[in-house]
């Protein structure tokens, strides 16, 4: 009886933990559903119940406003690509270089480097953003998208997270294994370092990928050009209108900006639950 008991309990348990975690779920994924329901409905349906689960079928009606908003979604779709790859590219290759350079080797500097990283993190990004532009302009870079890319070069937690990462997971008896066979130091990085830093690299990518797409207050104040505007300065300029706000289209804009995010995180998803856990032991 008392055997009984105990696995009846446990099977409770586990009933109640997995109706919880649906519970959680639905909870998450409503945003999403509403947004895509909303996308397909008319701006008269959504002021009248900005909640429905009907879609509608005003999808193409919202689609055609675009074109009366200077709104481009493929041009905005491939200017967002191209920054968001490009930055993501480079944040993750260079951030983890830093953090083998701090982990894989002994210089006297090496405490104080990574210090002045950490300082670094907690400047936020608009107390910069003035002298960043003044910058930009003397060297005449803006309305270019090099200005969000090669910064990217520079990200201070990304580095702390690989160091993290590295230390507990990086084994130095492969990488002296390596240079007595002859082997370069970038091509120890490149061949041996970067496969073993894979879960790593993609959990970092997930985070990279989606602060470039979603990033609106830097690009808005050095792309100028209207063919150069991102998806998210486009959408921004849906809710312009001071007569009419077309939110069936804002909807529909938004849900183009938020797919390709979709897409990288399942892509990439398997890889972040192992690079967290493993991110996080410390020394």
């Amino acid at each position: 009886m008392a055997v009984r008991k105990q696995k009846g309990g446990e099977i409770a348990f586990t009933v109640f933990q997995y109706v919880v975690c649906i519970f959680i779920a639905v909870i998450c994924l409503m945003p999403f559903i509403i947004m895509l329901i909303n996308a397909t409905r008319s701006s008269n349906s959504i002021m009248a119940s900005a909640i429905s689960f009907v879609p509608g079928k005003d999808l193409m009606t919202n689609y055609s406003v675009f074109e009366g908003k200077s709104f481009n979604p493929w041009t905005g779709f491939l200017n967002s690509v191209i920054i968001s790859v490009g930055a993501t590219a480079c944040t993750i290759y260079f951030s983890t270089l830093t953090a083998y350079a701090i982990v894989a080797y002994d210089w006297k500097a090496r405490k104080a480097f990574f210090m002045l990283i950490m300082c670094v993190l907690m400047i936020p990004s608009q107390v910069t953003a003035i002298g960043f532009f003044q910058f930009m302009y003397k060297i005449d870079l803006v309305n270019s998208f090099i200005p969000m890319i090669l910064p990217s070069i520079a990200a201070p937690s990304v580095v702390f997270f690989m160091r993290q990462y590295m230390q507990p997971s990086l084994s130095m008896d492969i990488v002296q294994s390596a240079r007595i066979d002859g082997a370069g130091e970038f091509r120890i990085f490149n061949q041996i370092v970067l496969p073993l830093m894979k879960p790593a690299m993609a959990t970092q990518a997930i985070f990279a990928f989606v602060a470039s797409w979603n990033a609106l207050f830097l690009p808005s104040i050095l792309l100028i050009d209207r063919e150069k505007w991102t998806m998210p300065i486009m959408v921004s300029q849906l809710a312009g209108d001071m007569y009419k706000t077309e939110y069936g289209a804002v909807y529909l804009g938004l849900v183009m900006t938020v797919l390709p995010l979709f897409v990288v995180y399942f892509v990439l998803s398997k890889y972040i639950i192992a690079g967290v856990a493993l991110g996080g032991v410390k020394e």
